[in-house]
């Protein structure tokens, strides 16, 4: 499997890994307070993925470590994402699971926008369409229609945009860390996360729940968090934040047919109609990733004398572009040969 096709696999998967996240929440849910929920998934992510990181060795954990000019998106990353699942947890213990899923692609909206109106990064028109769907696709989802004489406002949905938001800005940040240690990231993210929620569940006054339902949420945080984020990272890391986000994509419409699977919950029409519009949303943001994302190499050929020794080195530049969502990022090939003044040549 090539390079490219196994970072693909890897999103694929965190979407899959992250799919079964809000069903399965929904169902704790029934015996845990949404803040603990969110602080045990947080936690399980991060102590399954430092347990995990103890049976590597040091050169399968590869890639350097996180150091001091990092810690400002670390904090974000870390304070967003106390935020976010709290938001997450509240609004799937208001709405429905279905909806909760399908809102999530709005966080694609969040992450675009944020890194249009922050990092000011460029966007397509087809992008902005996709964009456009995803939104129109959310605020329906944000409104209950079923007794058209008592509108109402969605409160569950609110949340669960709000979740979404946070992690937009999120991804932004932890987008600048991405080429650092993964386990480092994901352990980070989990542990700080973890502990931040638990405080403020604890200052609640939310019920510690029973011990078989904290193994089974930490148990869940590891796949859903744990893996998904560490495959995600992998993978965005290979082809850039918005090719991963495009096949990451997937992860709601999986959560929601995996909602109805689970729960029972009823097939509206609203849903119907809403999951229609996000998923042409959708689909045009993974046709406008994939073809605004390209590769191309040029070759550099240089030659010096230095101290009476001439150099000729052949340097290849591979250059990923993504034009709205990414940074583009260099892989440098060096060949060359030292030509010394006597015809003998020495290659490196």
């Amino acid at each position: 499997m090539s390079r490219k096709a196994k970072a693909i696999f890897y999103a694929l998967i965190a979407a899959v890994f992250y799919a079964v996240n809000v069903p399965l929440s929904k169902l704790l849910m029934n015996n845990i307070a949404p803040t603990f929920m969110a602080a045990l998934l947080y936690l399980g992510a991060g102590l399954g993925m430092a347990l995990t990181a103890l049976l590597k060795s040091r050169s399968e954990l590869g890639k350097s470590p996180l150091d001091r000019r990092d810690m400002p998106f670390v904090i974000d990353m870390i304070v967003l994402d106390i935020a976010a699942p709290v938001f997450l947890m509240t609004g799937i213990n208001i709405g429905t699971s279905s909806n909760a899923s399908l809102l999530g692609n709005f966080e694609i909206v969040a992450t675009a926008l944020i890194a249009v109106l922050v990092f000011k990064e460029s966007v397509s028109r087809r992008l902005w369409l996709a964009l456009a769907l995803i939104t129109l696709a959310g605020v329906i989802l944000s409104f209950d229609f079923n007794d058209p004489d008592s509108l109402k406002f969605s409160y569950g949905s609110l949340f669960v945009l709000l979740a979404a938001s946070c992690w937009g800005l999120e991804n932004n940040c932890t987008r600048m860390i991405a080429s650092k240690n993964t386990f480092e990231i994901v352990i980070l993210k989990g542990i700080f996360s973890g502990a931040g929620s638990l405080v403020i569940a604890l200052s609640l006054g939310e019920r510690v729940p029973a011990l078989r339902y904290i193994v089974s949420a930490m148990l869940l945080g590891f796949i859903a968090y744990g893996l998904s984020i560490f495959f995600y990272v992998k993978a965005q890391n290979v082809i850039g934040a918005s090719q991963t986000s495009a096949y990451y994509a997937a992860s709601p419409f999986i959560g929601s047919l995996l909602s109805f699977v689970i729960l029972n919950e009823e097939l509206s029409s609203t849903y119907i109609i809403a999951l229609f519009i996000m998923s042409s949303g959708a689909l045009l943001t993974v046709i406008d990733t994939l073809i605004l994302s390209h590769n191309h190499e040029h070759t550099h050929v240089i030659t010096y004398t230095y101290r009476g020794i001439k150099h000729t080195h052949t340097i290849t530049h591979s250059h990923l572009h993504s034009h709205y969502s990414d940074e583009t990022r260099h892989n440098h090939i060096h060949k060359g040969r030292h030509i010394i003044k006597t015809g003998a040549n020495i290659k490196l």
